[in-house]
């Protein structure tokens, strides 16, 4: 059987995030927890989260689940982060000049304010809030029956900067072009709520649970 588990360090609505694995797996068993032998007993491991980097990352080390983290993707089973599940895969965060779990190389940064600008003049705020196309930069399981171009639902006011162009999946523009979605090896990450996100979102979560984590 599908075991999927959605790692519950105390930030975000998770419920949301079962909800939606639920609808597009009825045959498969979702699992909300912070215990680290049941994460590392999943088949599938989802990585959610809202809320400021400093808060995530001492939730997080509390727990012990950094480590917990680190074990599932050296196993090479699938894992999927979102939101801030994506911000803090990385080296560090601007936000509260926070060190992250280093999993990937690379630090997250806020939207520069003398940059929020259109290109009809208009200042654009920030934090960057509804539905914006992510274009696809790569070949991959995960966007497998999903359109290019296709709009997904963000709220955020960070960003990551990749420290190895080869990790880039997927990427929008608000107003730059800015990474939105990350791939290495079992790992896909998303800036984006796949859960809140209709149709493509749930289209995502779907092919997440039928991913065996290789890449192609």
């Amino acid at each position: 059987m599908t075991e999927i588990a959605v790692i519950d360090y105390g930030m975000g609505n998770l419920r949301s995030v079962a909800k939606a694995l639920e609808h597009v797996a009825p045959e498969a068993r979702v699992n909300v927890t912070s215990d680290p032998g049941a994460i590392a007993a999943a088949t599938h491991v989802v990585f959610p989260g809202q809320g400021a980097a400093p808060d995530c990352m001492r939730e997080i080390r509390a727990r012990g689940l950094d480590k917990t983290i680190e074990n599932v993707i050296a196993s090479g089973k699938p894992f999927l982060g979102i939101c801030m599940g994506q911000q803090v895969l990385f080296e560090h965060s601007e936000e509260g000049d926070t060190p992250c779990l280093g999993i990937l190389p690379g630090k997250v940064v806020r939207f520069p304010a003398e940059a929020m600008v259109d290109a009809q003049g208009n200042k654009l705020k920030v934090p960057h809030m509804g539905w914006n196309q992510v274009h696809q930069a790569i070949v991959h399981p995960l966007w497998q029956g999903v359109a290019p171009e296709t709009r997904f639902y963000f709220v955020h006011s960070y960003y990551v900067e990749v420290g190895e162009p080869g990790l880039i999946a997927g990427f929008s523009h608000y107003p730059f072009a800015f990474t939105c979605a990350v791939a290495r090896a079992n790992i896909f990450a998303v800036q984006f709520h796949p859960e809140k996100s209709q149709a493509a979102g749930l289209k995502l979560l779907s092919n997440f649970v039928a991913w065996n984590g290789a890449a192609n």
